[in-house]
């Protein structure tokens, strides 16, 4: 080969080389795992759980909002050539249905979190109907329903994306923490709220109410896109003037042209919720930032008397224990099964009293359990996990069967008659009272019990207790010191 010709082959080896890495990078490019979602908690959660990857696509940046929206051509694209999408639902992101469906023809993989059976979704408020289907989309306002859906947003993604599992694992791990430490200050920062009750516009804090407490006991509209009712907004305003309640919530870019009129001559503290982050940056740290947001603006439009953190402080990781605990007796469990404290022997066992009509720390305590025999793994089969209700009068088998599925499938709900649970509550030294609301509906009484966690041996022995407010992290290790290596 002569030196012209090695001079030719060189060059067309270059150019082909360029050629081939032109083409190749549309290419790689498209190789790319491509997650689309919705509105920014989301997205939120995501983005921490997508942490070293190229992370997830935002549709609604900025201080955009679902209702009304329409997407862009850009947009639009996105989710044609998106690999994963995740939405709420149809009772949120109405301009999201159609193209879903066209994702799902295509083969994307969706998921509709509104449909997730792990998640407590509410009810819809404002759907009278016999056969009420509508639900409630602003899950995401409790942060035990986050903690759910961290562990269903990892498998999602580790089931679509299984070459980067290990990443999404960790990131879970890390997420968790954060989530229930945000939890924990939530609960112990709304136990110093004076006994305020509140009014909002527009309908986003029924999960908020549940989970800790919160007293919003009047409300003027569903949504923007429903009308305001004339004659709710006569008397909401008379109720206001009237001073029956101490705040008025409202949300940022929501439209409330009704305030004027709600509010006229009313002398009222107004909070400015922002639930679904529209002044905050999108990224891992939103969700936090958005429920601390909402927390402070409730405290401060109910008056908050008392420090959050002084309280927490004063709890206690174990309380003392006792010398006997336990007894023996017969009850039903949630499948409509006679029970006996014979039936608890053979493992460890971890027995919660609590009811279900419970709004924040009987769910908070059987979440810790929950994710305590998570953190086990297979040692968690040594242990046992009960629910035992200190309220039989409301608490049946089938409201115990609904509410137990929510946190562990090996939880086990025990009910009975009122003289069996006194007997059970006493042997195991805990207690209850029943509190009922002076001047209110009696049967919205609640039931002030113990909150510990009681931990017993196979034998039916007692070892110890764990006190309200342990991390699940503190529970595995403080149950890694007795069972068996």
């Amino acid at each position: 080969m002569n030196r012209l010709t090695a001079v030719f082959f060189n060059s067309l080896h270059s150019i082909l080389l360029a050629l081939l890495l032109l083409v190749s990078q549309p290419l790689l490019a498209d190789s790319a795992f491509r997650v689309v979602t919705s509105i920014k908690p989301i997205h939120s959660i995501l983005s921490g759980l997508m942490v070293g990857t190229e992370g997830p696509q935002l549709l609604l940046d900025g201080e955009k909002l679902p209702f009304n929206y329409q997407m862009d051509a850009e947009q639009q694209t996105s989710l044609e050539q998106a690999d994963l999408i995740v939405w709420v639902g149809p009772e949120l992101e109405q301009f999201l249905v159609k193209p879903v469906a066209q994702a799902q023809q295509r083969g994307a993989r969706v998921v509709t979190l509104l449909d997730n059976l792990e998640l407590k979704i509410l009810p819809s408020r404002w759907d009278k109907r016999e056969d009420a289907e509508l639900r409630d989309p602003y899950f995401w306002l409790d942060s035990r329903n986050v903690l759910i859906l961290v562990d269903e947003l990892s498998r999602a993604l580790m089931d679509a994306d299984t070459g980067r599992a290990h990443l999404y694992r960790r990131n879970r791990a890390q997420l968790l923490g954060r989530v229930a430490e945000l939890d924990r200050k939530l609960e112990y920062g709304y136990r110093g709220l004076k006994s305020g009750v509140g009014m909002a516009y527009y309908d986003t804090l029924q999960y908020f109410e549940q989970a800790y407490a919160l007293k919003i006991r009047g409300v003027l509209a569903q949504a923007p896109y429903q009308p305001v009712d004339a004659l709710s907004l006569l008397q909401n305003h008379a109720k206001l003037k009237e001073g029956y309640y101490a705040c008025l919530l409202t949300e940022y870019g929501m439209p409330m042209p009704e305030l004027p009129l709600l509010t006229e001559d009313v002398d009222i503290n107004i909070g400015t919720l922002d639930s679904f982050g529209a002044t905050m940056e999108a990224g891992p740290d939103l969700y936090f930032e958005l429920m601390q947001k909402n927390t402070d603006t409730i405290k401060a439009c109910l008056q908050f008397d008392g420090d959050a953190g002084q309280v927490a402080a004063k709890e206690e990781l174990y309380e003392p224990e006792t010398a006997k605990v336990g007894a023996k007796f017969m009850l039903v469990d949630h499948n409509g099964q006679i029970f006996t404290d014979k039936d608890m022997l053979g493992k460890f066992q971890l027995v919660y009293f609590g009811y279900t009509f419970c709004p924040d720390i009987c769910p908070t305590s059987l979440q810790v359990i929950s994710q305590a025999l998570n953190l086990l793994g297979e040692r968690a089969n040594l242990i046992r996990p009960y629910f035992i209700t200190v309220d039989p009068e409301r608490d049946n088998v089938d409201v115990m069967k609904n509410y137990v599925k929510y946190f562990n499938e090996n939880l086990v709900g025990l009910t009975g008659s009122r003289s069996m649970i006194d007997r059970v509550v006493k042997g195991y030294r805990a207690r209850y009272e029943k509190v009922e609301e002076e001047g209110g509906d009696p049967d919205l009484y609640i039931m002030d019990h113990t909150a510990s966690v009681y931990l017993m041996a196979p034998n039916g022995e007692f070892i110890t207790k764990f006190a309200h407010g342990i991390s699940a992290k503190q529970m595995v290790d403080a149950l890694n010191e007795y069972l068996p290596k």
